[in-house]
């Protein structure tokens, strides 16, 4: 009698592979290089704020790179007081604020109408607009001072009597250069509002205008944010159409104050430095209050298709 013996089968072994932890060490390296990145756009404001806290006297005598004597808030009272800020301050809010709601307003009303109207040449005017911030500002200077100096206005409005060296010229000038980044912006946020909603509201005897003011500028809200707070800093900080079509020296804004602060023959870096820091404390408020707007605004509609 014959026994068969059956040997078990044999095991295959998979390979095992060792797992390395890339993944932590990934986001470890892509943190530190955003801290870096972080730490290197913060040094000048770092040194400028550490400059403006130590007397000019402190760093004539051991120089700017040595350690601080004493630290004091004297630079920025004495900027305060010498260069004018309240007044050069209102001519600010005198000119950005009124600047950003035109912007807006014009720039959301072309947006309206190349989006939600069909017809021949939409993405020509649509270009046309945007093709206005192609050009630099030194380049329309010439043509637009001579222009300003042939434009009248009332003289409620302007005491030169000309666009030239009045506020609503600035005003005017920021609209109109900033209308088309505005513009392409808010074009792009439109189109991801369903023309279903406009149709019906259409179906419901709503004018155009009521489509416009009612149903599209509230769903635009985070666009609006964002554009504002752009727009609010780089109005605020502009300094070079103020600086030339404005020749009166006290209807100029913020940034031109900071002008006041250098003398003829002697300037005093740390009393410049508080005072460059106090003009960058609105647009830092802006960005706070808006912040949370301002990063869905940027956001919106990345994850569409």
């Amino acid at each position: 009698m014959t026994t068969t013996v059956t040997r078990p089968a044999s095991r295959t072994r998979e390979p095992q592979t060792r797992q390395t932890p890339a993944g932590p060490r990934r986001q470890t390296g892509r943190h530190l290089m955003l801290a870096g990145i972080a730490l290197l756009w913060l040094v000048p404001l770092l040194w400028a704020m550490y400059t403006s806290l130590r007397p000019y006297s402190d760093t004539a005598k051991h120089g700017y790179l040595s350690w601080p004597r004493s630290l004091s808030l004297g630079n920025f009272t004495d900027a305060w007081q010498q260069s004018g800020m309240p007044h050069f301050f209102w001519n600010s809010v005198l000119i950005t604020v009124p600047s950003v709601l035109g912007t807006l307003l014009f720039s959301a009303a072309v947006a309206f109408f190349v989006t939600r109207f069909d017809f021949r040449w939409n993405i020509v005017l649509l270009m046309l607009f945007t093709a206005g911030n192609l050009l630099p500002a030194q380049v329309l200077i010439t043509p637009l001072y001579r222009l300003y100096l042939l434009v009248p206005l009332p003289q409620w409005m302007s005491d030169s009597l000309l666009l030239y060296n009045s506020a609503w010229g600035i005003i005017a000038i920021h609209i109109a250069y900033q209308c088309g980044f505005c513009t392409f912006v808010l074009s792009n946020y439109m189109k991801t509002i369903p023309r279903e909603i406009s149709e019906a509201a259409l179906v419901d005897g709503a004018p155009v205008w009521r489509q416009f003011f009612q149903i599209i500028l509230p769903l635009c809200r985070p666009a609006f944010a964002a554009l504002a707070t752009l727009e609010s800093i780089w109005i605020y900080n502009d300094f070079f159409w103020p600086l030339a079509l404005i020749e009166t020296g006290d209807k100029r804004p913020i940034t031109s104050a900071l002008a006041n602060l250098q003398g003829q023959y002697f300037t005093n870096p740390n009393l410049i430095a508080a005072g460059a820091l106090m003009t960058a404390i609105p647009t830092l408020l802006v960005y706070f209050a808006l912040q949370r707007q301002f990063i869905s605004g940027l956001t919106i509609g990345s994850g569409k298709g």
